[in-house]
C-alpha cells in the first residue's frame, strides 16, 4: 500500500519528507512517478489532472490539499470515492487578515493616494465612509470574516445557499435574498463555493443590484465571476474598486486586462496559505481512517459540491 501525492507545477520535497516521518512504514510518492500504481490506496491531490486518480485501481480514498474541492470535482473520470477536504484554523485566521487589511486599503484610500503618488498630486482626502460589509457564503471563512467585521462595528449581512444565523448580522438565502443582502452594501466580499450553481454567478445582473459606487473583492474562486461583466461594472462607476485574489486562469495570464486596470487591485492566490504542519495531521489521520473503513474527518458532500 502506498500514498500518492498528485499536486502538479509545486515542489513537495517538504510534503513527502513530513508524511514520511508521520507514517513510517508507507511509501509516499510523487505523481508523475508512481512505480506501482496498483498499490496506492490513497492520494492527496490538488488540480490533479484529468484521468490520473481512474488510473489509480485500488484506491480507496481522496484527499484534498487545501480548502476547496471543486477542482477534483470537475475530472469527468474521477472514480466515486470518499473525499476529505483540509480544514485548517489557521487558514481562516490567515483569511480574515487579509480581507482586514483589504477592507483598511479602501478605507483608508491607499488606492487612489497609490494612483496619484505616482502624478505627484498632493491631496489631502478623508477615509471613506464603509458601514455596510456584505459577505457572499457563510461556511467556515466566510462566517469568521462576517464574525469579525460585525466585531469592528461594521453593519454586516450574509448570504448563503441554505438558510442560516448567526448573531449580529442579517442572514440571506435564495435569489432574492441575494438581492436583499448586497443591496446597501459599501464591500462585498465572495467567500461561495464553486459548483455549478455558483460558477458565473456573480454576472451583469448581480452586479447591477449593488449599490452604486460599491467595491467588490473576491478571495473564493475566479470561476464564480463573470469577468466581462466585472469589467462593465468598473466602467460604468458601479463599482468603483475591486480585490481580485483568484483568477478562472492561474497564474493569471499576462496580456489579461485586469493586470493593467487602475480600479484593479490583483494579488496572486495568496488570502489564504495552508500550513503544512496542519496538513499532514490530516493527510495522516484520513489515511489511517481509510485504511480501517472509518468514515474521513472533514469529508467532502458529493451532492452539494463542497
Amino acid at each position: 500500500m502506498s500514498i500518492a501525492l498528485i499536486i502538479p507545477d509545486r515542489k513537495l520535497d517538504d510534503l513527502q519528507q513530513r508524511l514520511a516521518l508521520a507514517l513510517a512504514d508507507t511509501p509516499i510518492e510523487i505523481w508523475p512517478d508512481i512505480r506501482k500504481p496498483d498499490e496506492v490506496e490513497f492520494a492527496v491531490v490538488w488540480k490533479q489532472p484529468h484521468g490520473s486518480l481512474a488510473a489509480l485501481p485500488n484506491l480507496k480514498a481522496v484527499q484534498c490539499f487545501g480548502a476547496g474541492v471543486d477542482a477534483i470535482l470537475s475530472d469527468p473520470t474521477l472514480p466515486a470515492l470518499p473525499i476529505a477536504r483540509i480544514v485548517d484554523p489557521g487558514l481562516t485566521q490567515t483569511m480574515v487578515r487579509y480581507l482586514d487589511g483589504v477592507v483598511s486599503h479602501y478605507r483608508l484610500r491607499l488606492d487612489l493616494f497609490s494612483s496619484w503618488q505616482q502624478q505627484a498630486l498632493w491631496q489631502p482626502k478623508s477615509p471613506r465612509r464603509i458601514a455596510h460589509i456584505c459577505v457572499l457564503g457563510l461556511g467556515e471563512l466566510g462566517a469568521a470574516a462576517a464574525a469579525h467585521f460585525a466585531g469592528l462595528g461594521y453593519k454586516v449581512t450574509g448570504w448563503a445557499r441554505t438558510a442560516k444565523q448567526f448573531d449580529n448580522m442579517q442572514c440571506y438565502s435564495g435569489a432574492a435574498g441575494l438581492v436583499a443582502a448586497v443591496a446597501q452594501a459599501d464591500i462585498v466580499i465572495c467567500l461561495l463555493p464553486l459548483t455549478p450553481a455558483t460558477e458565473s454567478l456573480l454576472d451583469s445582473a448581480f452586479f447591477g443590484q449593488l449599490k452604486a459606487g460599491a467595491i467588490f473583492i473576491n478571495v473564493a474562486r475566479g470561476a464564480i465571476v463573470d469577468d466581462t461583466a466585472l469589467l462593465a461594472a468598473l466602467a460604468s462607476g458601479q463599482l468603483q474598486a475591486a480585490c481580485l485574489d483568484v483568477f478562472r486562469q492561474e497564474p493569471l495570464p499576462p496580456e489579461h486586462p485586469f493586470w493593467q486596470h487602475p480600479a484593479i487591485l490583483v494579488t496572486p492566490h495568496v488570502s489564504a496559505v495552508t500550513n503544512v504542519e496542519t496538513v499532514v495531521e490530516q493527510i495522516a489521520d484520513n489515511y489511517r481512517r481509510s485504511q480501517r473503513g472509518a468514515p474521513l474527518c472533514n469529508p467532502v458532500d458529493l451532492s452539494r459540491g463542497y
